[in-house]
Formats: C-alpha cells, sequence, structure tokens
C-alpha cells in the first residue's frame, strides 16, 4: 500500500517511516471530510484488498499478501492513508445490491395468461422451411403428435397453443431426437416454446425431481441469454409449461441480491436459466455442478457467441464438471445468424448437428409494416413528437443509441403529455423491472429502450415501433422491429433514417425490405446504389439470408411439412469442414 521511498532499508516491509500528519493533510480536509481527528482516535480500522491494520500504539503485527509479518510503526499519516485507501474503494465498488423482485404470482390464471394469436397466424404455413443435416427426423404437424405426456399437454392448452408454428414443428422432433440444432426463424415465431417443450418432456420421462438437500444443485438443463429481461421471460415460459409437475425452473441474473437467489437455487433445481455472469458466479460459488447437464440452451446464440459473451460461453463449457459437447445435447436459437457467428458455433455443437432454417432468416417479419423517414439529427425530436401524436395511445417502443439519451427522450416525451418509461443498462434492475411492468399494464404507452430491449422481449400488443436512431448493423433492425408483428399479429415500424450517419446500412436496409415484400423508397435506394454505401447493392436473390454454411448450392425446402427436393443430394456438402 505505500511508496518503495517510504520503506527504510532495515528489511523489506519491515519498517515506515511517514511524515507527519501536518504535512500529508495541511489543510486539515480529512477531518471535515471524514470527521476524522489525526491521532485522536485509539484504534483506526481499514479494510481492502489489502491486509486490514489495526493501530494500537507506535507499532504493530500486521499480515500482508505475501504472508510476512513486518514490524510496522504506523503514524498519524499511515492511518489517513489506509483510511483514505478504505474510503476510496467504498466510493468505487458501488453498493451492495439488496434488491430482491416481487415473486412471480402462484395463481393459475396469471401464470397461463397470454395475448391471441394474430390474423395472420395460420400464414405460417405458407413459410418456406429448409433443414440441412444428415438424417433429420420427420416434422409433427400437431402436438398430439409430440408425445407429450399428460401435464404438459394440459400446460400447452392452458397456453392458448392450438397448433405448432413452424420452428416448432419441426425443432421439436429434432431436439426429441437428441439432435444438436443451429435454428434460424424470425422473432416472435414461436422458438422459446420450441426447445422447453422436449427438454422438460424428456425431464419428466426420465422422473427428473429437483432435490432440495444439496448444498450444490446440479441442474439437468441450462439456459443462457444475454438480458436480465429476456432469461427471465424464458424462465416464466419454463415455469408455465412445468406447473404442476416435479420439475422446477430456477432463474439466476445480475442486479438482484445474490443471497436471494442462491436460496431460491437450493430449493431444488432442474432447469437453470441465467445471464453469463451470474451464472458463472454461481458456479465459482460452488452452489451449481455441471456434470448432470444434458441440455445447453443458448438463446439469441447470435449475440452470445459475438465478441461480449464469446469469452463467458468458452469458460461456462470449459467449466470442471461440464459434460463435452459429444457428451450433452446444445440447441442454439436465433433470429439472425451471420456467417462468422455459425464458424464460432462449431466450437459448442457435434459435427453432425442440424441446421434449421425458417422463414427468410436474417430477415424482417413481413407482418410489420416498414417506414423510413428521411431526418436530419437535430429534426428528429420534433419528428418523433409530431409521430407519437398521430398514434394516438398505441403502445410504443422508441430505441435510441446511448443510455444517456433514452432517459433525455423519455423526459421531453413525458414533458410533452406522453406516458414515457425508459430501460436501459444503467438502470438498477428493480428500476428495469418496474419499466416493463408500466409499460405491459398501460400505465406508460412508451417505451424509449437502448438495445437492451431489442432482444427476444415478448411484450403484448406492441402496435408500434420507432428507430430514433438507427442501430449500427442490420441483425439489431431486426430485432428491434421484432418487438411487434408477434404471433402472426401485424405491426408497424418507422425508423428515421440520417443520411449522414445511416448511408452505410442502405444497401441492407433495401434488402430487407425487398425479402419482406416491402416498397422501397426511391431515395434509400439511390443511397444503396450511390457511392455513400460502402458496397453496391445487389438484388436478394434466395429464399433465406442466413444459410448453412456446410451447405453446397442444393437445399432442401420443406412447405407444409412435405420435402419438395432430396435431402440425399445435400449430404457431400453437408459433411463438409467448417472454414
Amino acid at each position: 500500500c505505500f511508496p518503495p521511498e517510504k520503506i527504510s532499508s532495515v528489511g523489506a516491509f519491515q519498517r515506515l517511516s511517514l511524515s507527519p500528519a501536518s504535512k500529508v493533510d495541511p489543510d486539515n480536509k480529512v477531518k471535515l471530510v471524514f470527521g476524522y481527528e489525526p491521532d485522536t482516535e485509539p484504534t483506526v480500522l481499514a479494510r481492502g484488498p489489502f491486509t486490514t491494520v489495526r493501530s494500537r500504539g507506535p507499532s504493530v503485527t500486521v499480515i500482508n499478501h505475501s504472508n510476512i509479518k513486518p514490524h510496522v510503526h504506523i503514524s498519524a499519516a499511515c492511518q489517513l492513508y489506509l483510511l483514505l485507501c478504505a474510503a476510496f474503494l467504498f466510493l468505487t465498488a458501488g453498493p451492495r445490491v439488496t434488491y430482491v423482485p416481487p415473486p412471480p404470482s402462484e395463481d393459475e390464471e396469471s401464470i397461463f395468461s397470454h395475448y391471441e394469436s394474430g390474423v395472420n397466424f395460420d400464414k405460417y404455413d405458407e413459410i418456406l422451411v429448409d433443414v440441412s443435416g444428415t438424417n433429420p427426423p420427420p416434422a409433427i404437424m400437431t402436438f398430439d403428435e409430440a408425445a407429450l405426456c399428460e401435464s404438459l399437454k394440459r400446460n400447452v392448452s392452458k397456453s392458448g397453443y392450438v397448433k405448432p408454428t413452424p420452428v416448432q414443428k419441426h425443432g421439436i422432433p429434432i431436439i426429441s431426437a437428441g439432435r444438436d440444432l443451429m435454428a434460424c426463424a424470425q422473432t416472435g415465431s414461436g422458438k422459446t416454446a420450441a426447445f422447453l417443450l422436449p427438454i422438460l418432456q424428456q425431464l419428466m420421462a426420465d422422473g427428473a425431481a429437483a432435490s432440495c438437500f444439496s448444498e450444490m444443485q446440479e441442474p439437468d438443463a441450462i439456459i443462457v441469454a444475454p438480458t436480465r429481461e429476456l432469461i427471465n421471460q424464458i424462465y416464466l415460459e419454463a415455469r408455465k409449461f412445468a406447473y404442476g409437475t416435479c420439475v422446477r425452473p430456477v432463474v439466476v441474473y445480475g442486479g438482484v441480491s445474490t443471497g436471494h437467489q442462491i436460496r431460491d437455487l437450493l430449493r431444488g433445481c432442474n432447469v437453470l436459466c441465467g445471464t453469463p455472469g451470474r451464472l458463472l458466479d454461481m458456479i465459482g460459488r460452488g452452489k451449481v455442478g455441471l456434470t448432470k447437464v444434458r441440455y445447453l440452451v443458448l438463446d439469441e446464440a447470435d449475440r452470445m457467441l459475438d465478441m461480449g459473451f464469446e469469452p463467458d460461453m468458452r469458460r461456462l463449457v470449459a467449466s470442471p464438471g461440464m459434460p463435452s459437447k459429444e457428451n450433452r445435447q446444445t440447441l442454439m436459437f436465433s433470429a439472425t445468424f451471420p456467417e462468422d457467428i455459425q464458424r464460432l458455433a462449431a466450437d459448442f455443437l457435434k459435427t453432425d448437428y442440424l441446421f434449421l432454417a425458417v422463414g427468410i432468416v436474417g430477415g424482417a417479419c413481413s407482418d410489420v409494416e416498414q417506414t423510413f423517414v428521411q431526418v436530419t439529427k437535430f429534426a428528429k425530436r420534433d419528428q418523433l413528437i409530431d409521430l407519437l401524436k398521430s398514434t394516438g395511445s398505441e403502445r410504443t417502443m422508441v430505441f435510441v443509441e446511448t443510455k444517456r439519451q433514452a432517459d433525455f427522450i423519455a423526459t421531453i416525451l413525458c414533458q410533452e403529455k406522453f406516458p414515457t418509461t425508459s430501460i436501459h443498462g444503467d438502470r438498477e434492475q428493480w428500476q428495469r423491472e418496474q419499466a416493463l411492468g408500466d409499460f405491459r399494464s398501460g400505465k406508460c404507452s412508451v417505451l424509449v429502450a437502448t438495445s437492451v430491449g431489442a432482444r427476444g422481449l415478448d411484450i403484448p400488443d406492441v402496435q408500434f415501433v420507432v428507430n430514433f436512431d438507427l442501430p449500427n448493423n442490420i441483425d439489431e433492425y431486426v430485432h428491434r422491429i421484432g418487438r411487434t408483428g408477434r404471433c402472426g399479429n401485424t405491426g408497424r415500424a418507422v425508423s428515421f433514417y440520417d443520411p449522414g450517419a445511416d448511408s452505410e446500412l442502405a444497401r441492407s436496409l433495401v434488402t430487407i425490405l425487398s425479402k419482406a415484400q416491402q416498397e422501397v423508397p426511391s431515395w434509400l435506394e439511390e443511397s444503396a446504389f450511390s457511392g455513400h454505401s460502402p458496397s453496391g447493392f445487389n438484388p436478394p436473390r434466395k429464399h433465406f439470408a442466413s444459410t448453412d454454411l456446410r451447405k453446397g448450392p442444393q437445399g432442401g425446402f420443406f412447405q407444409d411439412g412435405s420435402v419438395t427436393s432430396q435431402l440425399a443430394a445435400q449430404t457431400a456438402a453437408d459433411d463438409e469442414e467448417w472454414e
């Protein structure tokens, strides 16, 4: 804790010689800040990453990190130094997290509350589906064909599920067959149920039961998602499907009291849902064991394997006890799967995994009406206010680039009499949950969000999405507008296009609009063709924006559950190595 020049030559870390307190603090400012008078306190205690030091006289024995027992002369200046170190560490460490979220409702009606499918739900039957890989199992047409146990069938029915969506028709039998899966499907198409139902079915069939008698819980399935809000949503879905059964799901995420989550975890856990940081923390504390893990699920897998979360995912699969990829089933789901992410995924999946592409993967849902408005940076605010005045009380999400801007725009809209709240990564967890609660309940009709709100959140009846700032990449745009137009419902998305800042997205935006069979503004197409766009515009020619990298030019397309071309023609390409 002390500079080398303060240590005498008698011996390393043996004696300190410090100047009087008056020279260290000539203006006596420490007394004003801390209420501490040097040399008046008989005992001073300073705690920090350094060893605790107690002064009870001219010399005291302490133990440093090397377990050396030096003889130290602690003057008033030393006491002040240690006190300042402790104060600095306390102030910079931030407040201790003590927030305990309210328990989820035990009322059956609340657990199974859902919103109705939209008028376009039946159009899902017309969506093209591509399954690549060797020997994929046949798709199911009804939930009865999924061979679910009676408890699951009952809970599926209570949830309002009438027939499976395309990702469920193909995903459920693939997972039930024990195959690894990389699945791409547009937002709001039922991906969560596609992996939860077969996992829960297998656990129930095997008689899995959570034990509350162990200090280390060993879950059968681990589900990881990038944001707290999304992982909590997945947990609530798992809790709904497992209602009245022996399977117990648990959720862990940051911003909540660790002690509270440990107590909940130790009550028993079969399915553990978590964000990467808190999940690794629980493993490090010895509260979660991995030896029994049979399923590893990465939701929003493109985000889980990007530069932000990839190291955490590698730490997870390399943790002691985690079964190798050959001895576990790994499932990845997302609305977008860029090629570089597919290459990374090879490290987590078996070589014979199946690739499921539903609809225009990496593209926008055709149920969302997309509109673009040319506007300069400083005219956006007035444009937004005029836009919200014209929409009435429609439930609206506004996406901005920065956390500070989210609060600023929310304040401006409140001043304009629009009931508004905001959500971003700098808000405390209770504030984030309150904001989502106010938005879901209708107390606030406008939610201003950064990218934390763009991933996977399933909020009923979001009719309108506004991209106040367009994102830096097209995948994030797809996730943002996917907050509306879910489950066959229609929605609208308006994006403010600043020619000076957003020209790099022009080509990709034209591609997205074309694939969704929507009108492309002439000025946007001109921008895509012009030199302002980093690469020229090439009209889309593929049915799928994301395809299996192992796959050759031939493909097997499914429609209405029937194969329209032979899978055998793909086999050679499917077996190619990753680059």
